[in-house]
């Protein structure tokens, strides 16, 4: 079955998740934004061997850390969608521009594409591409589960924002509605930043996508 942690890093309290399969203990790493010592010393106490690292999108606070921690454990960088090349490619210029640790650019060991897999363990998630707050951005969702990351396409009570280079207000609106939705209202959302939620409350009261 598939377990997680999340993990607050960075100045922007960005929401980096270790998942792992609770068989074999084995753990992959969704959106290592920053603070490295942080993230490997959580998985180091819940007794976890990183495997992977998994991202959603290219923006510092999500991928700052990748290319150090790829590079300190031997990782594989799985993701995001090749639409999100130019956001890696401007990855330490985004991080001087935010104050963010110096960061560098990486060249993924697998890009995603919508209806890939990801796994970890004996554990197995659906990829959809859901552009719009970046062009890139893919989602990680686990039916069994019941759980989905979904980086910065959806918050609770709010939405990601679309005016950075190549965002797109209504692709956003269609990957909310058109991907996330049919996961099931039940299903459990974990965002980039800010409480988790469920699909099935955020269409309820969500002011930006409410009754859709």
């Amino acid at each position: 079955m598939l377990k997680y942690q999340t993990v607050p890093v960075t100045a922007f309290e960005q929401n980096c998740s270790i998942v792992w399969c609770d068989e074999t203990m084995e753990a992959a790493v969704i959106d290592p934004g920053g603070d490295l010592p942080r993230i490997t010393a959580t998985a180091a106490r819940l007794g976890l061997t990183l495997k992977a690292i998994w991202l959603t999108h290219a923006h510092i606070d999500h991928a700052g850390g990748t290319a150090e921690l790829a590079r300190q454990l031997g990782l594989p960088i799985i993701g995001p969608h090749p639409g999100d090349q130019f956001w890696i490619d401007q990855l330490a210029e985004q991080s001087r521009m935010f104050r963010f640790p110096q960061s560098e650019r990486f060249i993924p060991t697998r890009w995603l594409q919508d209806g890939d897999t990801v796994s970890i363990g004996h554990c197995t998630l659906n990829v959809r591409h859901c552009p719009g707050h970046t062009p890139g951005h893919v989602v990680f969702h686990s039916p069994e589960a019941q759980r989905a990351f979904v980086g910065d396409v959806l918050f609770a009570g709010s939405i990601g924002r679309t005016d950075f280079p190549q965002g797109n207000h209504d692709d956003l609106i269609s990957s909310i509605t058109e991907r996330l939705w049919p996961m099931g209202n039940d299903t459990v959302f974990i965002p980039g930043h800010g409480p988790e939620s469920t699909f099935g409350r955020e269409r309820q009261t969500n002011p930006f996508v409410g009754g859709t």
